[in-house]
């Protein structure tokens, strides 16, 4: 008998624990080298443990849903057995669900149906807009695995609101505990709101020349780039220009000093199921339109099938949150410590405003950013929004760097 350990993935020096997702394998099941056997989730990412060589699980010691930390052990695998050998211990016993924030799956038995799913691929499925009997499951007893609901074809183009279902008969009541980064996520806007004092200013920009060089060169743009051209490059963009303009913008406070920062690593804050992600674009002011656009999208696939790394998500100087993808006319966004202001993008709706006397329906899209008081004057503040606009009415300037 040849026994290896499976143990826990290396955390970052800032993550203290971890919590275990569903097993993907039993005791007595036979797995390959780089199989996966279970998922990680931390405060930021979800990190794959796949086997570390072929052989049968003999044991396995934390069940789903435990707490663990760095190197711990996991379970063990024989290396000289076979799927047929039995398994002398038994599985552990499930913590209590921490991951409930996700739609519920029945626990798999012997007559588990094909349209079960496990929590991970519920996650991907409702983001998907898909059912447990849409997916053919190819885990044990036909459950739909993780890498099932990632493989699976989108059924809607928006992405379906991940819930918890409940029972609406009577006055029911569900207590669902945070997964780690809905956790987390509330710690630090608590503590932005806490530890900062943050300011709104907000404008108006006409997108009307934005979506007149968009419509012109969509279809060359995304043929020479193989990616489409939205309008969050364009935001980018803007939001650098003003930000080489007043770079205490893209400042940082640390106790009683103020960084200041001779980059632009940009926060672009994106929907997943595990609840809001924000990935850093750096060295944004060398990017081109092009550059971005493939990022964000990127960014995107990646936050979905759970494929973001702690890397991605570590640093950026300011952000930008872009409500208007679910229909925001207006918000006030919080600012994502240690960073000092981000910008909110809305909806883009037609209205009417006033020129040169006369009253005329332009694509008006209201800009909001939230600042930190402390280190950034109103001045500042609004000089740069003005910046944004400035550069978003007359995007050639962006183009030109001028």
């Amino acid at each position: 008998m040849a026994i290896i350990d499976v143990v826990v993935p290396q955390l970052s020096e800032s993550i203290a624990e971890a919590t275990l997702l569903d097993w993907k394998v039993k005791v007595g099941d036979a797995v390959s080298q780089d199989d996966i056997l279970i998922g990680v989730e931390t405060d930021k990412v979800v990190l794959d443990v796949p086997a570390p060589a072929s052989g049968v699980i003999t044991e396995i010691l934390q069940g789903d849903g435990s707490t663990v930390t760095s190197d711990q052990l996991l379970a063990r695998i024989d290396t000289e057995a076979s799927a047929t050998a039995s398994a002398p211990v038994a599985e552990a016993p499930a913590a209590a669900p921490v991951q409930a924030a996700t739609p519920a799956a029945p626990a798999p038995t012997s007559t588990a149906k094909a349209d079960v799913a496990s929590p991970a691929a519920s996650v991907i499925l409702a983001e998907k807009g898909l059912a447990a009997t849409d997916v053919k499951g190819t885990g044990r007893d036909g459950r739909v695995t993780k890498a099932d609901a990632q493989g699976a074809s989108v059924k809607a183009a928006a992405p379906a609101p991940v819930a918890v279902p409940l029972n609406l008969d009577g006055r029911p009541e569900q207590r669902v505990p945070m997964t780690r980064l809905r956790a987390r996520v509330a710690e630090r806007l608590l503590q932005s709101q806490q530890e900062n004092a943050i300011l709104t200013t907000f404008n108006e920009v006409n997108m009307k020349a934005v979506i007149d060089l968009r419509n012109q060169y969509k279809e060359k743009f995304e043929k020479e780039h193989g990616v489409k051209l939205g309008f969050m490059s364009f935001f980018v963009k803007a939001a650098v220009a003003a930000l080489k303009r007043y770079p205490i913008l893209n400042a940082s406070v640390d106790g009683t000093d103020i960084i200041y920062h001779g980059y632009f690593d940009i926060g672009i804050a994106v929907s997943s199921p595990r609840g809001l992600v924000v990935p850093i674009l750096r060295n944004a002011d060398q990017l081109s339109l092009a550059d971005i656009e493939k990022a964000i999208a990127d960014f995107g696939a990646r936050a979905r099938d759970g494929k973001l790394g702690l890397e991605d998500l570590t640093g950026g100087t300011f952000s930008i949150s872009n409500g208007g993808v679910f229909g925001s006319m207006m918000s006030t966004p919080i600012i994502n410590p240690p960073q000092s202001a981000i910008l909110g993008v809305h909806a883009t709706k037609e209205r009417p405003v006033v020129e040169n006397g006369q009253v005329v329906i332009r694509p008006i899209n209201y800009l909001a950013m939230s600042y930190d008081h402390r280190i950034i004057d109103g001045r500042e503040a609004v000089l740069g929004l003005v910046a944004m606009k400035e550069a978003l009415e007359d995007p050639q300037r962006l183009l030109l760097d001028i």
